[in-house]
This record gives C-alpha cells, structure tokens and sequence, in this order.
C-alpha cells in the first residue's frame, strides 16, 4: 500500500502514530480506481491536480471495450492474503497495481463515493459514516440517508459514470435493491443506470448482462454480505471464512461469463478488525468525556467530537487525557492539516468534529446511548490501521486481452 509519509502535523502537535498511515490520494487508492478505468475506455476524468491514471489501468486494461468493477464490501487485502483456501480464484488473480487504500474514514460511505467520483473525501464531502448536519445539531447517517439533505448539493462533484456517460460509454450499476434512489446511490453513482439486484447470482446476471450492452460499457457491482457478516461474528469465524467462499464463487462466476473484450477488477472499501470485549469504551459511561461535548458522530474507530461553542481546546485536552494510547486524538485543523482527507474543499469542513479520535490497536469507542446496536458487533473499521486501510485491487481478462 502506498501511503504518505508520517507527517508533522501543521500546529507542532505529535507525529502520526507508530501502525499508521495516511492514504496517499492521487497514488495507489480506492479514488484512483474508476478514473483509470475511464482512461483505459477512452474517457479523460476530470480531477483537479490530480493524475489520470496512477495505477497505469491504461496499459493493464489494454484492448477492454467492456470493463466490470466489483466491490466486495468488507475484502481487506489482509484477509484475502490471511485465507488462500477460502478464496483460490482471488488469490489466482493478478494484481496490477499492488495493494492499494481506502479512503480516510475506511468506512463504506466514503469509501463508494470515493470510488464513484474518483475525488479524496475532502473533494467530494461525505466525511463519514455518520457526520453533522452543520448548523442543525443532527446526525447524518450516509446508509440511512435519502433525500434530505439533498445528495445533488450534499455531494456536488460530477461522478466518474456521469462523465463516462457523456463520453458514450453505457454505465452499469448493480447493487442491492434495497439502495435503489437512496441518497448514497445518487450521490456515488448518478449517471448509470442502477439495475437492484435480490441475490448474489443476480448481482454475476446482471453485470454480466451490462457488460454486452453498447459499444463500451462499465458495469459496477457491489456486494455487502461479507461485511455484514464480520460485523456480526467477526472477521476470526467460520462463519465469516464460509461467506469468503461465496465470495471466491461469485467473482468465478464473473471470470467465467466475461466476454472475450472484456475485464473484470475486484477491489474493496476497508477491511475490517475483530474487537474484543476488554479493548470497548463505551464514551458515555467515562463523566469527562462528555463535558462540554454537543454531539458524538463518526462511528466506533472513527470517532467525531463536536465541542460546546469555546470549548474545543479544552475538549480535545480531555479526550487525550482520558483515552492515552487507545487512540489518536488530534484537532479537524491538526487532521486536515495530515492530508487525512485530502484537499477539504471550502463549505465542508464543518462536517467533522472539532475532535477526531482514531482508535488504536483493537479499541473502539462505543456511543451505545445512539449507537445500541454497537454491542452486538464483533468486527469494526474506520480507523487507520493497515488492516482497516489496505484493500486488493484484482484483475481478470477476456480471453481475447489473455
């Protein structure tokens, strides 16, 4: 995984801890993936400073008309190198670019914006799991979310399938029919045509079908039973190796139906790490962590803090106190300033809390006052660990590109 060197931070605060790292936008991350693909299609992807094409897709993607993307929820580069018996079609696959990283928070609303926009979080302003609405004191839960605030002002960069679509290539979304018009779809995947998909074999139809349509053509795919699944048993399971295997069937599957001029890329949006019971801090029973804090968002390894008016140096003095080396405490300017996010466009910044606090090893930091289902979880993300961060990034060719 190619990240940033650990950087001192604007203000003279600490270094960037020991097992951290901060993903290298523009280099080797989830961002780069479907600008790369447009190149290869034909299809120039406008992105700031930002280069067309780090990953060289171009040249590994050589001849593709027709290219799928499948994101696999949930599939860190750590697990899938930690389970060849589990997975042998993914582990068979080739790596053009190396292991690349999800964006920061490595959580999956960011991280499909990430993809859909090929723009750092910083660019395109979904900054979390759960972020403020600014000015309104209420939480934003971005796979909740539908059409307020409205996703077109909320995420208003133009989407990597918006401008494949205008160049001529037909665009292709299959995904779960339960994300169909939500606020999420519309601001990662505008410009394709969403296609709801009802199981795992409806997802391989349905790319499938996509990819023969038109003249170019990107199909993306996306899957959520993996994650779901670590969620809920964790990531050390055999339920979780089990889903693995559908997994590994799936993407077969895809390898097997592709059409001679066509590709296939399997990546991810985070992996994932399994918490136990004596590394959770449940925020709300420690007195001090609630003084003159307004609102908790974020999520369990990501959390945001939003201090009282005033109270912000105070707050973020408290925090690292309290926590020590459960997790990295920084203010947003000390955040912002680590290229956490990338560039953060003016207007967005408000977003994150005066206070991050990245939780450290195994820990988590629970809000179970508005976050009860937290205590049922076993596996959590968000966090700058490698095993959070890295993510595959897999090909498969058609057998005219072999």
């Amino acid at each position: 995984m190619t990240s940033r060197p650990r950087p001192e931070l604007a203000d003279g605060g600490a270094l960037l801890p020991a097992g951290f790292a901060v993903p290298a936008y523009g280099a080797a991350t989830l961002a780069d993936v479907l600008p790369g693909v447009a190149a290869a299609l034909g299809v120039p992807v406008a992105r700031g400073d930002l280069p067309a094409d780090p990953l060289d897709l171009v040249t590994a993607l050589t001849g593709a008309r027709r290219v799928a993307v499948l994101l696999v929820d949930g599939l860190g580069a750590q697990l899938v190198a930690a389970h060849p018996g589990e997975a042998p079609v993914l582990t068979a696959l080739d790596t053009p670019a190396g292991v690349l990283s999800a964006p920061f928070p490595s959580t999956t609303p960011v991280s499909l914006t990430t993809l859909g926009t090929g723009l750092p979080p910083g660019s395109h302003g979904v900054l979390g799991f759960v972020t403020e609405v600014p000015g309104t004191g209420r939480r934003l839960n971005h796979v909740q979310w539908r059409d307020d605030p409205d996703p077109q002002q909320w995420q208003a960069r133009p989407t990597v399938f918006e401008q494949a679509a205008a160049a001529g290539v037909t665009c292709r979304v299959v995904a779960p029919h339960t994300f169909a018009g939500s606020g999420l779809t519309r601001a990662a995947y505008r410009g394709a045509a969403y296609v709801p998909a009802f199981s795992g074999g409806d997802l391989v139809a349905g790319m499938l079908t996509g990819l023969v349509e038109g003249g170019r053509s990107l199909v993306y795919g996306y899957t959520a039973d993996l994650d779901l699944t670590g969620h809920v048993r964790g990531v050390d399971s055999a339920a979780w190796r089990a889903q693995l295997g559908q997994v590994d069937r799936l993407v077969e599957q895809l390898v097997a139906g592709l059409p001679e001029d066509a590709a296939l890329l399997v990546t991810a949006d985070h992996g994932m790490v399994d918490v136990p019971d004596d590394t959770r801090l449940d925020t709300g029973t420690v007195a001090e962590l609630g003084a003159a804090v307004r609102l908790l968002t974020g999520e369990p390894r990501a959390r945001y803090v939003h201090a009282e008016p005033g109270a912000a140096d105070d707050v973020l003095a408290t925090w690292r106190a309290v926590l020590g080396d459960r997790a990295w405490v920084v203010s947003r300017a000390e955040a912002f300033a680590a290229g956490l996010f990338g560039d953060v466009d003016a207007g967005l910044a408000d977003r994150v809390g005066d206070v991050l606090a990245l939780a450290r090893g195994s820990w988590a930091l629970l809000d179970l006052d508005a976050e009860p289902h937290g205590a049922q979880l076993r596996a959590f993300h968000g966090s700058l660990t490698p095993a959070e961060l890295e993510i595959p990034l897999l090909v498969a060719r058609g057998r005219a590109l072999r």
